[in-house]
């Protein structure tokens, strides 16, 4: 007979739309780094044998339980149907306390949702009998959800200060009047006056045939004296 803990009721969204939620997270070798925003409510269920699927119980009868966390990851396999991104982390064994000493590092009571939660396969343990896999060993670092609210950055900040931006933006400097040569058209002008060189020369030209013009200006005449009467 199934008892309530060794039966996990399926989430609305997972009894409506069908499925067994994402896809399971893999650690294949050590370094591997799952992790990501959590998604979901955390779940706790009993755990299960990976070859009949029959509920898992310790040599004192009480039930093998395990943490289900849903983290939102960069991962994409071409060979899951409309893969989100999704994983499900099974906390357990060596996992469970990696991931509740970074809980406790940050000062968090648990998981919740929004949270980061990552999970590394650092290493082999040893193994426990002769014949058996060694344990994998795991690290893990979390922050809290307000933590991850508070550094990630608003897409709207910015935007709404755009259109004051252009509003007072600078006006465009006045184009530079050219200076008149003689037998020169005003591109050929405008071209030497992009070198520098060339642009100081017709500068000092300019500057000489102004002082010639005032030079050659008719000085002022005096006002005739006025007779006095």
């Amino acid at each position: 007979m199934t008892t309530p803990q060794q039966y996990q009721a399926p989430t609305a969204d997972a009894f409506l739309m069908g499925g067994g939620g994402a896809p399971t997270a893999k650690f294949p070798n050590p370094g591997t780094i799952v992790g990501g925003r959590i998604t979901e409510k955390p779940t706790v269920e009993q755990q299960r044998d990976i070859s009949t699927s029959e509920p898992k119980f310790w040599s004192d009868g009480n039930p093998m339980m395990q943490l289900v966390v849903t983290v939102q990851t960069e991962e994409r396999d071409p060979e899951i149907e409309d893969d989100d991104g999704r994983r499900r982390l099974f906390v357990k064994g060596q996992m469970k306390n990696a991931v509740a000493d970074a809980v406790r590092a940050v000062g968090g009571k648990g998981l919740e949702v929004g949270g980061t939660l990552t999970v590394t396969y650092s290493h082999d343990g040893q193994a426990k009998q002769r014949g058996f896999n060694p344990p994998k060993q795991y690290t893990a670092t979390y922050a809290l959800a307000a933590n991850v609210a508070l550094n990630t950055p608003d897409p709207t900040v910015g935007q709404q200060y755009a259109p004051q931006a252009q509003q007072y933006a600078a006006p465009a400097p006045a184009p530079q009047a050219l200076p008149q040569v003689p037998g020169l058209t005003p591109e050929q002008i405008q071209a030497a006056m992009a070198n520098p060189a060339t642009a100081a020369l017709l500068a000092q030209q300019q500057a000489a045939a102004a002082a010639g013009q005032q030079a050659m200006a008719p000085a002022p005449t005096a006002p005739a004296d006025v007779p006095q009467f």
